[in-house]
């Protein structure tokens, strides 16, 4: 089966035999890959009337486990924004009911962001409809495939993950 990254490979091949293009056999699917995934998010986000970044915060908070706080610091590492975006952030979740601040008992000056029952149940809802975006789009490959891909991007995406600051 042929795919749109094989016709472009062809294309420069053809115009640039004095370039090696092997790297856009994988990195130009990845791409694309990432766009399409890009699309099921929204999808699966808007059924339950959230946008991507709501999404991120809330399932960082889901995943901290009960009470599903976290400080805003905290919230900044797994989600890779800057300070003054995540305070927007914040503002915005609490203003729908999604999320509480709360005062830090281990540091007066300082607040914990908590998942409220709404928030909870919305990250819920969404998280298992983006699952059934994601296994939809992974239907064509076998378990062991899926096994072995995730080692593969794993390998190319670790080196980044753990880059210090």
């Amino acid at each position: 089966m042929e795919d749109e990254v094989d016709r472009l490979v062809a294309a420069w091949r053809r115009e640039r035999p004095d370039l090696d293009v092997e790297p856009l056999e994988v990195l130009s699917r990845v791409s694309r890959l990432a766009r399409h995934l890009d699309r099921a998010r929204r999808l699966a986000f808007s059924e339950h009337e959230l946008e991507p970044w709501e999404f991120d915060v809330l399932t960082a908070l889901r995943r901290a486990g009960t009470p599903y706080q976290l400080s805003p610091g905290q919230l900044l590492t797994q989600t890779l924004v800057t300070s003054g975006t995540m305070t927007n952030r914040i503002d915005r979740l609490a203003k729908k009911g999604l999320v509480e601040r709360l005062p830090d008992p281990s540091d007066r000056r300082g607040v914990l962001v908590r998942l409220t029952d709404e928030g909870q149940d919305r990250a819920d809802r969404s998280l298992a409809g983006l699952l059934d975006q994601e296994r939809a789009i992974l239907a064509e490959l076998s378990r062991a495939q899926r096994s072995e891909l995730a080692a593969l991007l794993r390998q190319l995406t670790a080196p980044f993950d753990n880059i210090p600051g």
